[in-house]
């Protein structure tokens, strides 16, 4: 495997400091061996560095930004007076079109002249000149003559010059300002290219805040001149410091001029200038940019006077306890190389848990004994009667004891989480972190790159992926305080799918927020031969996997054109590495010939977090995620237990919210056990050499791919793939439930979300039926399972959790043939058989009782909640989820014969924001999604009514343990698109 390489430290100052290139840890041999010779892209832990942005924040590009306005030419002209206070007015704010489009060069000091003047007013029906998307054309709700009856864009103009005049008055007030230099004062970005500053003159001051604001393309920055600013600027003169520490382990960035603000690290969101003696502090809300010079200049005076004063009590502390101990005892202090340190500490232990071991090796021994004594009863009866025929019914038992795995491991399960040692949950093991690692100490080695891949569909801009990225930069902001560095990385499948405006809209957004993207063409598998277009594939049923590959797929090619002509010398620097990486990403476009669309950084870092578009994050994750990566080069994902972020109150969503925190207090609780870890596809950080050496694959397209296209479960294959190469994956429970996810609003999501994991398992498991004779069942992964190094009690966990769907899916034709086989034959089939009702109630114990008396226990042993007010939280869900698993059974046997018999099966991404829909309309929704279902269970109601009253009276069911479970399992399925419906219940019209 390609060793990775840091050409750079982070460094953000105007003058690039380069340091000497630093090699990250390897991986193992064995990763080196399954590499072979292939050539790996080195992760850009040296290429990524300073590379945000790869090209100037707001810079046009033909290439890379489709819809950006050419720069203007800047002409020189006076600014407006103001008053002498040096406070504006709204009415002689500034605003100066376009600068965020020059192009801002490294080192220049040639004077930047500003043309000034009054912003183009545009037609409601135009388009506006910094944006594509066309003003709005509704009616007025307002009366004649509102203020708020004007265009958009003026009011905006209005909105936008007030709070600037309002953050400069505060800016005084609170002495950030003296108010007698322009060259201080407020910048506010109205619009794509489109900026404001007050006091206006600071517009037509070469290099000034406005200036560089404009080519940094942030949202809003304020210039602050305290009293322990400048002391500490002034401590800092001459020193060549690029940093000044913060309290927690964070800096931040000092630069020589205001001229480097362009190439600062811009998720400091501050940085000193140390010719002027300022701290320039910005932010993407301007409602919050005070808040964060508030709390900048609270933990200046924490390094100033609060360290200094523990210092000095520690010190004089030291000196009394000399005084009163004298030296009458003597203590022998051993001094440590650093490196012998370093070395103890590195080795941490973590054991492999046993736990999980004997609860399987309990279920293994129920397993085999419940079906043990059925076979008894088939040997007395044989012995009895003399015949045999009876030991056919032996050919079902691998199915039996297939299905009926997880119900015996759940019985024990419950029994360890209301008795069972509970000390795991908070301590270290090989597979599970419940303590957060030792962190990488920034002074020692530069911190990994990380990626944060985001893949997105057609979410809305507003509502979903803008909280999702305003999470990603706290925690990006937090690593690079703390010395590393991190790129967002969206893979965005709907770019080339939405109208004009939604595109453009989103493509200002990445720009806005530095954020690079690539997006893939149209599915077109047939393209109209005059047009000229090539057919172009969106390969898999879910079509999140081949988003991902494509993405990678254009980030790799980048990287080999890097790799190829570009001859990186001693004097390389972070401009040097941006225009290669510019080159190189146009080529590519051009050699896509239009059809890929992409922009800004997409190299892969060491790392990849890999979330969904409605997720949050912890502010401060990344470090120790680098950090238990790096000191665990085994491991090549390790999964993170997420909480819920709800978006609605509906009771459906707050069922799923608790039925989701359920699975990962079971899936917590089985991993520190010692139980195998999961992998959920998102909220996860990924080892990207590690995909590139064991999950790396080729297929019809020609290139590289990672994830899956064949399997709807695309993370549960990768899981499975790593695994058997020798990686391992591992659990960590620190953050709590800093990490959220979105859960499905309605119960159509949820119904898929359940077909699509019983569709993945069976073609996990399974060849389709026309290839049994041909290949075999089994598929050629589950047999590399079976036969690898995995240890067996988490591939017997693994395959019991498999067998849940099957015995889900089984349901629905089991009660359907026990209707009619204790119905008509009662006292006359063997006794090996059991029947649904005593299947019925075994689950009923099993599940409903002991399972939700354990997690109340378990959570309040762990202090979670009081017991009482857990175990009512699980009761409440009951109905809930009895009517959700009961009348699921239909739909995903639909999915694994689908699959058995080549039946198409398509999925798309799960709704992220609730729409409004009335009564009528829902109702014939439900009847068209769920027209077979209503006739199974009208012909399943039909049948019970003339079995119980119209059959022959010798061929009459009246028995309730024949009657009850087809009888629920049907109603189940009837009240699931009804009950479960919050659309329907609401009785909106």
């Amino acid at each position: 495997m390609k060793k990775f390489q840091s050409y750079f430290t982070p460094t953000g100052t105007g003058g690039e400091q380069s340091q000497e290139a630093k090699k990250a840890p390897q991986g193992s041999d064995r990763t080196a061996k399954t590499a072979g010779n292939r050539q790996r892209r080195s992760g850009s832990k040296a290429s990524t560095h300073q590379l945000q942005p790869v090209r100037h924040r707001g810079t046009a590009s033909a290439s890379l930004s489709p819809g950006a306005a050419p720069a203007p030419s800047l002409a020189s002209t006076p600014g407006p007076s103001v008053p002498a206070s040096g406070r504006a007015t709204p009415s002689s704010m500034l605003s100066v079109p376009g600068v965020a489009q020059q192009q801002h060069q490294h080192g220049s000091s040639d004077a930047s002249t500003i043309r000034s003047g009054p912003a183009p007013k545009h037609n409601s029906h135009s388009h506006s000149p910094q944006s594509s998307r066309p003003t709005s054309t509704r009616h007025s709700f307002f009366p004649a003559g509102d203020a708020r009856n004007g265009d958009a864009d003026t009011i905006n103009e209005i909105r936008n010059d007030m709070m600037v005049n309002w953050l400069y008055e505060q800016q005084l007030r609170k002495q950030y300002n003296a108010g007698i230099d322009p060259y201080e004062g407020v910048v506010l970005k109205k619009a794509r290219g489109n900026f404001t500053c007050c006091p206006p003159q600071m517009a037509a001051i070469p290099d000034s805040l406005f200036a560089m604001v404009s080519v940094m393309n942030v949202r809003c920055a304020m210039t602050v001149r305290t009293p322990v600013v400048r002391a500490l600027v002034d401590s800092l003169m001459g020193k060549g410091v690029d940093y000044v520490p913060l309290p927690e382990g964070l800096r931040v960035q000092v630069l020589r001029t205001m001229a480097d603000l362009p190439r600062c690290q811009l998720h400091h969101f501050a940085a000193f200038i140390e010719d002027v003696k300022m701290l320039v502090v910005w932010d993407d809300d301007a409602d919050k940019l005070l808040a964060r010079v508030q709390d900048l200049e609270q933990r200046f005076i924490e390094i100033i006077w609060g360290n200094g004063d523990d210092r000095e009590d520690d010190e004089d502390d030291a000196v009394a306890a000399g005084e009163k101990k004298g030296a009458g005892v003597g203590v022998g202090v051993e001094e440590l190389d650093p490196s012998q340190l370093e070395e103890a500490l590195a080795k941490e232990h973590r054991p492999v848990r046993l736990e999980s071991a004997f609860m399987v090796m309990l279920t293994m021994v129920l397993w085999i004994a419940c079906p043990g004594f059925g076979w008894r009863w088939l040997a007395y009866q044989s012995a009895v009667d003399g015949t045999y025929l009876r030991f056919a019914l032996l050919a079902a038992c691998p199915v039996q004891m297939f299905v009926s795995l997880f119900f015996f491991q759940a019985l024990i399960t419950s029994v360890f989480q209301i008795f069972g040692p509970i000390s795991a949950l908070t301590s270290n093991s090989k597979y599970y972190s419940g303590k957060p690692p030792r962190r990488l100490d920034r002074n020692q080695q530069a911190l990994p790159h990380v990626t944060i891949q985001m893949p997105v569909y057609k979410e809305g801009l507003a509502a979903v992926i803008k909280p999702t990225v305003m999470s990603l930069k706290a925690a990006i902001s937090t690593y690079e305080m703390q010395g590393g560095t991190a790129n967002i990385f969206v893979n965005d499948d709907g770019m080339q799918l939405m109208d004009e405006d939604e595109a453009q809209a989103r493509r200002d957004f990445y720009d806005e927020h530095n954020i690079g993207w690539v997006a893939r063409p149209r599915h077109n598998p047939r393209p109209d031969p005059e047009s000229g277009e090539k057919p172009f594939l969106r390969r898999g049923k879910f079509k999140k996997a081949s988003n991902m590959n494509y993405a990678l797929h254009i980030s790799n090619r980048v990287e080999d054109k890097l790799a190829a002509s570009v001859q990186r010398h001693p004097k390389w620097t972070n401009e040097d590495e941006s225009a290669a990486y510019k080159r190189c990403l146009e080529e590519v476009l051009r050699e896509d010939e239009g059809r890929t669309m992409a922009e800004g950084n997409i190299r892969v870092g060491d790392y990849i977090l890999l979330i969904d578009s409605d997720t949050r994050v912890p502010h401060d994750c990344l470090l120790d995620a680098v950090s238990e990566m790096e000191q665990s080069p085994e491991v090549a994902i390790m999964q993170y237990q997420s909480g819920v972020m709800n978006v609605t109150s509906s009771f459906f969503e707050n069922g799923v919210t608790w039925f989701t925190r359920l699975i990962y207090s079971c899936i917590t609780f089985a991993v520190a056990s010692g139980d195998a870890c999961p992998f959920v596809g998102h909220n996860a950080i990924l080892r990207w050499s590690a995909l590139q050496d064991a999950a790396a694959y080729t297929d019809e397209d020609g290139y590289e791919k990672y994830w899956s296209e064949s399997h709807v479960s695309e993370d549960f294959d990768m899981s499975l793939r790593l695994q058997v190469a020798g990686y391992t994956l591992r659990y960590a429970s620190y953050t709590g439930d800093g990490f959220k996810e979105g859960v499905s609003l309605t119960v159509y999501d949820e119904l898929a979300r359940w077909e699509k994991y019983a569709y993945g398992c069976n073609e996990l498991l399974f060849h389709p039926l026309r290839f049994w004779l041909v290949r075999g069942p089994f598929t050629p992964l589950f047999r590399r399972f079976i036969g690898s190094s995995i240890p067996l009690p988490k591939k017997l966990t693994i395959i019991a959790y498999i067998g849940t769907y099957y015995a889900i899916a089984a349901a629905w034709s089991i009660t359907l043939a026990n209707y009619f086989i204790t119905g008509w034959y009662y006292g006359l089939y063997d006794k090996y058989y059991l029947d649904s009702f005593a299947i019925y109630i075994s689950i009923v114990v099993v599940f409903t009782g002991a399972g939700n008396l354990a997690l109340a226990v378990l959570r309040y042993r762990m202090s979670e909640q009081s017991l009482l007010s857990a175990y009512w939280e699980c009761l409440k869900w009951i109905p809930m989820f009895t009517i959700f698993l009961g009348g699921i059974s239909l739909h995903m046997a639909q999915a694994i014969l689908c699959h058995f018999f080549e039946i198409e099966m398509v999925w798309g991404a799960t709704a992220k924001e609730i729409g409004t829909i009335d009564f009528g309309a829902e109702m014939v929704n439900i009847v068209r999604r769920f027209k077979w279902t209503f006739l199974y269970c009208f012909g399943c109601t039909a049948l019970m009514i003339c079995g119980n009253t119209v059959f022959p009276i010798e061929w009459r069911i009246n028995e309730l343990y024949s009657i009850y479970p087809l009888a629920m399992t049907t109603a189940c399925h009837f009240a699931l698109p009804v009950l479960l419906n919050p659309a329907l219940m609401m009785f909106t019209w």
